[in-house]
């Protein structure tokens, strides 16, 4: 018989983050740009507090354990307290993103079976217009003060949040209750068919907050002023308001104002130290910047992931601006984290031009994420950099199905040994992963280009554009050739006041990439479509270009 460890048994819940950020960092400032307009300041025991309230006003509005509460909210102190004051009276967390289209919105409020909202001022006419399609919502909260609200509304029975939270008295114990409990909801973007709900647990949010505050990962103390402009409805803005709690990190929250200018000088007044956001955010601020020619006095570090940080940009942030550029992978199914490329002792003793090549690639797997590479019939690959397979992954906070779905979509894995290794997520990524454990996308199993049989990436193709003076962003999609079966077509956004021709865009790939790699025709167009959550939408393109002749040769 096993001897059993004498350990006293604590559930891991979300609430044990706040109460101790509250505890421990209790005098550690909050700051909000509103979407009032103003700056609002408090502190992480204030927080809990009001999270406590919140979760005594949900109880008197009815709500019962398991029930979802969406949101519709920028990044600020309110949208915080509904994290924990939500996930931790038992309640579930559903944050819904809101640039997708108004009928996917209700469809996913409707889906998840929501049963209270609460929006920022700005998604007020949004809300108004989509509360009659909203069928389990109970009751709608505008997140704001009595002084913000509305003369009058189309919503029956609109709640002021401010007045729900400050009406209660705060004397709230956090309940104890299973950890695997579900704690949030997150749906995929569904860039085709409708998105797909991933329903986290109150045990792997923690684990993942753990996890990803780590050294080898997001790197995160009681030291750093941490901005996230990774949206809070974007896989819970990659776990950093449950990290920034366990470590008691200064958080600063940017509302929705996320122009470059804007950024900018909230990371200025406030000190940031610590960001985390996809490419285009990035784009938008570096441009702001450069054209004012201004550098930062705090900012060290940021987490790029989303999508593939094109190389000229982790250049551009590492050598002009000193800020250490950690490029990121991860999935909603993955609560988002999967690899960060930090660089070991050993390859700290490598040229920069290889270390800046290692850190171009996704990086390596943080611990409580298992990955592999295989082929179609689910054998395992080698891990030698050149093996370009499918990429499946498995962990504590890797989700097993989806909400409401009937067939799992877990796959079986073979090992290299051709042994059962056990059911795996597949991630749709084609990836490489090296010796060292270094994983790099390669493309997304639906946008590789196979010519004449052979693969070719489009992120390379697209990392080489991007790093042409005149181009601000570019994507490369497969289009028909009558002999190849498809080819590369390049897409191109010039910067403004800049002209670039096909022919010198095309000229810029020689010596850079083998020849037959090189695209065959380039359309520039004044914008790229992006999803919701910032990815550049290639399923729009691979249909606005369907029709799209490529010149012969």
């Amino acid at each position: 018989m096993a001897l059993m460890g004498q350990m006293m048994t604590m559930p891991l819940l979300i609430s044990s983050l706040i109460q101790h950020a509250a505890r421990h960092s209790g005098d550690t400032e909050i700051v909000s740009k509103r979407v009032e307009g103003d700056l609002h300041r408090y502190t992480w025991a204030d927080a809990e507090l009001r999270s406590r309230k919140l979760a005594q006003a949900l109880a008197r509005l009815g709500l019962q354990p398991g029930d979802r509460v969406a949101t519709l909210a920028w990044n600020g102190y309110r949208h915080l307290e509904i994290y924990y004051g939500s996930s931790g009276s038992q309640l579930v967390c559903h944050t819904i993103n809101p640039r997708l289209f108004p009928e996917q919105i209700a469809w996913i409020a409707n889906d998840a079976q929501d049963a209270a909202l609460c929006f920022d001022l700005s998604f007020l006419p949004l809300i108004e217009k989509l509360a009659p399609q909203m069928r389990s919502v109970r009751h709608f909260v505008l997140m704001t003060d009595r002084a913000h609200m509305p003369a009058q509304s189309s919503i029956p029975g609109l709640l002021c949040y401010d007045e729900l939270v400050e009406a209660e008295d705060g004397h709230y114990t956090w309940p104890v209750f299973d950890e695997n409990c579900a704690s949030s909801i997150c749906y995929t973007s569904g860039t085709t068919g409708n998105p797909k709900g991933a329903v986290y647990s109150h045990r792997s949010s923690v684990l993942h907050a753990y996890a990803s505050a780590m050294p080898d990962a997001m790197d995160c103390s009681r030291r750093d002023v941490i901005l996230p402009v990774v949206p809070m409805f974007h896989v819970n803005a990659w776990g950093l308001p449950y990290s920034c709690a366990a470590v008691g990190a200064k958080l600063v929250f940017p509302g929705p104002h996320l122009d470059g200018k804007s950024l900018y000088e909230l990371f200025e007044a406030e000190q940031v130290s610590f960001s985390a956001g996809v490419p285009t955010v990035w784009l938008g601020l570096l441009n702001y910047v450069r054209g004012q020619g201004l550098k930062f006095s705090s900012f060290k570090r940021t987490v790029i992931g989303g999508s593939a940080c094109p190389p000229a940009m982790l250049k551009t942030l590492m050598d002009d601006y000193g800020v250490e550029v950690i490029h990121a992978w991860g999935m909603t199914e993955l609560s988002p984290l999967g690899t960060l490329s930090k660089l070991s002792a050993k390859q700290l003793q490598l040229p920069v031009e290889e270390q800046r090549r290692l850190l171009e690639k996704q990086g390596k797997a943080i611990y409580g994420i298992d990955m592999a590479i295989v082929d179609d019939q689910g054998q395992a690959l080698p891990w030698d950099g050149r093996s370009a397979g499918n990429l499946v992954v498995r962990g504590p906070w890797v989700i097993a199905g989806y909400f409401g779905a009937e067939r799992s979509p877990l796959i079986a894995v073979r090992g290299e040994d051709g042994r059962d290794a056990g059911l795996w997520f597949p991630t749709g990524d084609v990836a490489t992963i090296d010796a060292d454990g270094f994983m790099q996308i390669t493309d997304r199993s639906k946008d590789v280009i196979k010519s004449g049989g052979e693969w070719i990436s489009s992120i390379d193709l697209e990392n080489i554009a991007m790093a042409h003076p005149s181009v601000h962003e570019a994507a490369v999609i497969a289009v028909p050739h009558p002999r190849w079966d498809e080819r590369p077509l390049l897409v191109v956004v010039c910067k403004p006041g800049c002209q670039l021709g096909r022919e010198e865009m095309l000229a810029f790939y020689e010596g850079r990439i083998a020849k037959w790699q090189i695209p065959d025709d380039v359309v520039f167009v004044p914008e790229i479509p992006h999803t919701a959550t910032g990815k550049m939408l290639k399923l729009k393109l691979r249909e606005q270009f369907k029709d799209h002749r490529l010149p012969a040769g």
